[in-house]
């Protein structure tokens, strides 16, 4: 079943290249998205043996990414079909089979426990996502795809040279040379420490310019910002948690080596906190309100590394905010997305009054605003809640209390771009286009919110216990 999981897609993106009319072809996309979530949920009731080698294996992390990109994937699938509707002007060749290239890469992100092939599979996201960036063909969008393939081939190829020295430490210490995770995390405690550390450091760097953490962040505005809303909300909701999952791999091996941990969890601390902000500060008065969203996905960054960095209690935590905020990051993307297509713009001095054009995309970005930004009854709060509590609980005063803080001004600086967008008084020379909401661009960010309403209020106890044993991988033990 893990090898359908990948395949899939595959199979779905040559139906894609073949299939002429631009009327049908976004159809493939929910044809595929329906059984790979199918296979998922399988996946995660039945989970087979690794693969012979070793190499392809679905632990508790894996599955969490899996569910998360599977359950977005389809939500997208869905809205592109209604979204590539009122593109007909240009092809949609390119972005069906990008769309479906990328979530078999991000599939074999998930489930590799090889190094090497997990960062073959990470690269293949950064590779597949870029044409999809430049869906709209203008010197904006070109200089975004350049930006972003330029920032994140660079930090991916340092990323390369961290498994070097990581595999360089195997045989200072006399053993095997190796990137399979098992064997690395056996003789952890074995490895230089000189070499680790040097490895710790450039996978960070790597990985983390990948997930867009601060101060890796730059290329994120101008890709979110050009992008198309399912587009932005694949990025937003499942390229950055590929990316953590390699970052939670790397920690993994920190945690067993003993106590090179600690230096790791200070850098992901410093890192996180510089991230959330940064963010409070550039997402003040914001004047694109799709940049604001790159800049919130900035902060979401920082508070999953705040997490990591803090270990024990908020671990848990940062596994819910990983699904979370790629769920809730799927509603203000796709919503965007309409609220951008019916005033042709994305400033914020002509976008005003969007809930008397645009009643239910204009709500449904109100909402996902008031979720994103950790208020109840939306399942970020409860994330949120668990972490920031975590750090007092431990101790860590100076960490929870700017964690607060930066989450008050993010949500000020928020609050004063979405609410004259949304509820503001409309400008009387506001372009006036065809675009309406419609049931295929409304429906899938309206059960995506019904679903973070839902985990917000009710946590089913076998997702609850896959957090736990998620959890416990990342947990240090004497």
């Amino acid at each position: 079943m893990l090898t359908a999981a990948i395949l899939l897609p595959l199979v779905g993106a040559l139906a894609a290249w073949i299939v002429p009319d631009n009327r049908f072809r976004p159809l493939v996309l929910p044809a595929v998205a329906v059984p790979h979530l199918a296979l998922t949920v399988a996946l995660l009731a039945w989970t087979p043996p690794p693969s012979p080698q070793g190499w392809i294996a679905l632990d508790p992390l894996g599955k969490i990414v899996l569910l998360t990109i599977s359950i977005l994937f389809l939500v997208c699938a869905v809205y592109a079909v209604g979204y590539l509707a009122y593109r007909r002007d240009r092809s949609s060749r390119v972005l069906c089979m990008g769309m479906l290239a990328c979530l078999s890469a991000m599939t074999l992100v998930t489930v590799s426990q090889h190094l090497g092939l997990l960062w073959v599979a990470v690269e293949t996201t950064t590779v597949t996502m870029a044409p999809l960036i430049y869906f709209n063909r203008n010197a904006r969008s070109i200089e975004a795809t350049w930006k972003y393939l330029l920032i994140c081939s660079v930090g991916i190829a340092l990323a390369l040279l961290g498994l070097f020295f990581l595999a360089y430490a195997t045989l200072v210490a006399q053993r095997d040379a190796t990137l399979l995770l098992g064997p690395i995390l056996a003789s952890a405690r074995e490895l230089n420490p000189g070499w680790l550390h040097a490895s710790f450091i450039f996978m960070l760097v790597g990985f983390g310019s990948k997930m867009g953490i601060a101060p890796l962040h730059s290329w994120k505005p101008d890709a979110y910002g050009e992008a198309p809303g399912l587009v932005g909300a694949l990025l937003a909701g499942g390229l950055v948690n590929c990316a953590f999952l390699a970052i939670l791999r790397v920690y993994q091996i920190s945690l067993a080596a003993g106590g090179e941990y600690l230096f790791f969890q200070k850098a992901l601390l410093v890192m996180g906190l510089l991230s959330m902000g940064l963010a409070a500060v550039f997402m003040a008065r914001q004047a694109d309100f799709k940049r604001m969203l790159a800049y919130s996905s900035v902060e979401h960054v920082g508070i999953l590394a705040v997490a990591l960095g803090l270990g024990k209690g908020a671990l848990f935590g940062a596994l819910f905010h990983l699904l979370n905020n790629g769920l809730t990051k799927g509603v203000l993307f796709l919503s965007s997305g309409n609220i951008h297509r019916s005033y042709n713009s994305k400033s914020t001095e002509v976008v005003r009054g969007a809930l008397e054009r645009l009643p239910w995309s204009a709500g449904l970005f109100l909402a996902g605003f008031i979720a994103i930004t950790g208020s109840p009854p939306f399942s970020p709060f409860v994330s949120e809640f668990s972490i920031v509590s975590s750090a007092f609980v431990e101790g860590r005063y100076l960490v929870g209390g700017l964690f607060l803080l930066f989450l008050a001004i993010v949500f000020i600086g928020m609050a004063l771009t979405v609410l004259p967008l949304v509820m503001g008084e409309p400008p009387a020379d506001a372009e006036r286009t065809g675009y309406r909401d419609r049931l295929l661009t409304v429906g899938p960010p309206l059960a995506l919110l019904g679903l973070i309403l839902m985990l917000g209020v009710w946590l089913p106890e076998p997702f609850r216990q896959l957090l736990r044993d998620g959890a416990a991988l990342l947990e240090a033990r004497p």
